[in-house]
């Protein structure tokens, strides 16, 4: 990490607490940790994608816990209904009256275990939420919490039951974040934890903490909009998005909602490395998570080989960064 400016020592202390802290339940993916506290501090919300058994879980479970946020998941399976997500209104019969029974919406930190197994219709459920940040139940609107954000999870090679995610809610997540395997050090390492007793389902045990309060977050959140940016890292920002438009191996490009969502993920960013102005490095360094779900290959692509990172990093190579 570099050394944190006067003004955002605060968000730099926080990230550095938050890593030292996971390291004890988790081991390796320290982007993923990184790019999480960027939606969190950005109020945005995250598609982590991975194979399973990448301690996916585990690591949102955790950061969750670090951070003080009310914690609840969700295993989005086919026959899944929205009113599972949102909760319903139940009789009660003593009183004669409607009662809310609230779903597991209603929380700060929500985790959609394996999203893309939800039917369209619950999966539209969370859009509302997610956007709106309140919920609709029998034509009467429901607040959620002003922090409410939902972290997704899928599989990237198991196809069959599965339903892909509609343009319109991949467009609503701040990041999409790949999760690969450890490196062959990192899991020897988790193998001798786990050989000397850790435990994933105890994490009070392996001494996690929480390090933050709401009125912590609420001051980083504050030093990552007095981020200094200038002008020409604005028009940065546009060149890349816009370049996304004009791509010959693209059906779809970014939105202009993908330029907003680059700048805010890149101010946080600049904020947890100790910054207090904005670098072209933040924004090369946070692109491909915030691209890479809003690209559309076309076939031609597809039968090339090309993934969409492949082609966000011919587009930052293409753009001359700005001194």
């Amino acid at each position: 990490m570099e050394k944190p400016a006067a003004a955002v020592s605060k968000t730099y202390e926080l990230s550095r607490q938050i890593h030292q802290m996971l390291a004890r339940v988790i081991v390796g993916q320290q982007a993923a940790i990184q790019q999480l506290l960027v939606v969190i501090l950005s109020r945005g919300h995250a598609l982590i994608e991975g194979v399973p058994g990448t301690a996916k879980t585990l690591l949102v479970r955790a950061l969750a816990h670090c951070l003080g946020l009310d914690f609840k998941r969700v295993q989005m399976t086919p026959d899944l209904m929205p009113s599972d997500i949102v909760g319903t209104n139940v009789f009660d019969l003593a009183t004669h009256t409607f009662h809310l029974r609230q779903g597991p919406i209603f929380t700060t930190v929500l985790l959609a275990d394996e999203i893309n197994r939800a039917a369209a219709k619950t999966q539209s459920a969370l859009l509302e939420g997610m956007q709106e940040r309140q919920v609709t139940i029998d034509g009467v609107s429901h607040p959620l919490d002003e922090n409410f954000t939902v972290i997704a999870t899928q599989n990237p090679i198991e196809y069959e039951g599965t339903y892909p995610l509609p343009e319109a809610q991949l467009d609503r997540f701040l990041l999409k974040i790949a999760i690969d395997y450890l490196s062959a050090v990192e899991e020897d390492e988790l193998l001798a934890r786990v050989h000397e007793g850790f435990d994933a389902m105890r994490l009070e045990e392996a001494g996690l903490k929480t390090v933050a309060t709401a009125d912590d977050l609420g001051q980083c959140r504050q030093e990552t909009l007095e981020i200094t940016v200038d002008e020409a890292v604005l028009h940065y920002i546009g060149q890349i998005t816009r370049h996304t438009r004009d791509n010959a191996q693209l059906v779809l490009g970014c939105s202009p909602r993908a330029s907003v969502m680059l700048l805010e993920a890149a101010k946080t960013l600049a904020a947890l490395r100790g910054q207090d102005y904005l670098t072209p490095d933040e924004i090369k360094a946070i692109a491909p998570a915030v691209l890479r779900h809003r690209l559309i290959l076309r076939p031609e692509a597809d039968i090339e080989g090309l993934t969409a990172d492949d082609i966000i990093q011919n587009v930052l190579a293409a753009i001359p960064v700005p001194r």
